[in-house]
């Protein structure tokens, strides 16, 4: 079985985030990088299939500047097999459509069974780039799964719907699955995974090799949110709250007006 798990490198969100110069992106410039906390879940179950079919190859990419490949030795040493770096110096400039069609030509002609993404990226957040994949592949995918299990060449999935809902999808590969948070537990390497890490294939593609679509939408602008006015906490007895919550009621709104 061939399995491809997509991965990105995005800011620990913990960062304190500046606008850049041209306002459309945050300033990458003193963030700490980590791999996508949703891209984690879909690593784990993707060597978690790799353990289960004999045989399987697991091949992790990732797009983005040189930087991206500290955060795919992890996926190596998580248990993917080899890594492919497609090399883009702009990849925060390219909307989830681009993004989608590179993968999307990478993968074409090397018979993935499974596909592995996470639901969604940290600092984008569009949640688009999986299906995108599986459409233009022609294959089936599964979003936002919760619980994942394969037998037999069929994939059973559940997956998170809206009010805590969830539903039981059942396909045949090949497929691509989008990964939710609490699908599984991510193990942490250990040293001598990391280790053998470090002697795995690790190839680089130019994006320009791999980008045959032009954009379908801009980032014009992105800004912090204004600032609201606080909460008002009234404290004291029960009946005198309650005259200053009908006073409050009439000078600031129309409810008693």
């Amino acid at each position: 079985m061939k399995i491809l798990v997509c991965i990105k490198q995005v800011p620990d969100m913990e960062s304190k985030f500046k606008i850049n110069a041209e306002g459309t992106w945050y300033d990458g410039i003193d963030l700490a990088w980590r791999m996508n906390e949703y891209d984690e879940y879909a690593v784990e179950q993707a060597v978690q299939l790799k353990e289960q079919v004999a045989g399987s190859d697991l091949t992790v990419l990732c797009i983005g500047r040189q930087q991206v490949q500290e955060t795919m030795k992890k996926a190596l040493a998580i248990g993917c097999d080899r890594g492919v770096h497609v090399a883009d110096e702009n990849s925060h400039q390219k909307d989830p459509f681009e993004i989608a069609s590179v993968i999307a030509e990478f993968a074409s002609d090397k018979g993935f069974d499974l596909i592995f993404t996470g639901m969604q990226s940290q600092d984008r957040g569009s949640a688009q780039v999986g299906v995108l994949i599986a459409e233009m592949l022609g294959m089936p995918s599964i979003s936002t799964i919760v619980d994942f299990a394969f037998a037999d060449g069929q994939i059973s999935a559940k997956r998170e719907l809206e009010g805590g809902i969830k539903a039981l999808v059942k396909t045949t590969a090949p497929a691509l699955v989008t990964c939710q948070l609490g699908l599984n537990t991510p193990r942490y390497p250990t040293l001598p995974n990391i280790m053998k890490a470090k002697k795995k294939e690790l190839l680089s593609v130019e994006v320009a090799d791999l980008l045959k679509v032009e954009a379908k939408q801009e980032t014009a602008k992105i800004y912090f949110p204004e600032k609201k006015g606080g909460g008002l906490v009234l404290e004291g007895e029960v009946a005198d709250l309650a005259d200053q919550l009908i006073q409050i009621l009439k000078d600031k709104t129309a409810v008693l007006a």
